[in-house]
């Protein structure tokens, strides 16, 4: 197993925002991360990546506990992310922007742009792009990092239709290129079309883990999230 969930809890002034949280991650999958405002996904990302410390729980990435590692740490035992809103510095330039991952030359950088769909060149300002565009950037910046595991905050948010399917095609090779992706995601189409298995969350808590299909017809999930 790639990333094991264990138990995993984090309280805020007495509110839990995740709360015995055990899930699974399968190598060489996508899976997706589901659940209405509030369920507690974006928390759970800070958790696996460090930014946050849980209250109880545990986080084994590749038969290696990394509960309570700083950030820093994850990223270099192979954990890479992305975050919810862009982030790219605007006033560098794209080619900074991905030597800030790795050090590499020009030729790796735009083999790394060109698996992104990205039309720019190395030497536009982050600034002066597209919100979608900036997308692309902040995601080729986390494939170049050396890693094992992508963790996707929120993929498709801010972006347009085109550039939502663009994602939905670059997400599908990366995963044929022996990259294993957690997303967290609301578009539901965008999920059922990529994933190989759906985490659905509410109140902080595991309410299902299965295929696009059987997620679709549990009838928990159909009551807390999607609305049937």
């Amino acid at each position: 197993m790639m990333l094991d969930v264990r138990g995993m809890s984090k309280h805020f002034g007495g509110i839990y925002a995740v709360k015995d949280c055990t899930f699974s991650v399968k190598e060489g999958t996508i899976t997706s991360i589901i659940g209405p405002n509030g369920a507690g996904k974006t928390t759970l990302f800070n958790l696996i990546n460090g930014i946050l410390v849980p209250d109880a729980g545990a986080i084994v990435f590749q038969d290696q506990v990394i509960t309570g590692l700083k950030p820093f740490e994850i990223a270099r035992a192979g954990i890479s992310r992305t975050f919810q809103l862009a982030k790219v510095f605007k006033n560098l330039t794209v080619r900074d922007n991905l030597l800030l991952a790795k050090q590499a030359t020009d030729t790796e950088l735009q083999e790394t742009l060109k698996k992104m769909h990205y039309a720019r060149d190395l030497d536009a300002k982050a600034g002066d792009l597209s919100y979608g565009q900036q997308r692309l950037v902040e995601l080729a910046r986390a494939t170049l990092l050396p890693h094992k595991l992508l963790l996707l905050d929120e993929p498709t948010a801010g972006v347009n239709p085109a550039v939502r399917k663009e994602l939905a095609t670059i997400l599908r090779d990366l995963k044929k290129q022996g990259n294993t992706i957690l997303l967290i995601e609301h578009d539901m189409d965008f999920v059922m079309g990529i994933s190989d298995e759906i985490v659905v969350l509410n109140e902080g808590t595991v309410l299902a883990q299965g295929s696009p299909e059987a997620v679709q017809k549990n009838p928990r999930v159909l009551e807390a999230y999607l609305g049937k």
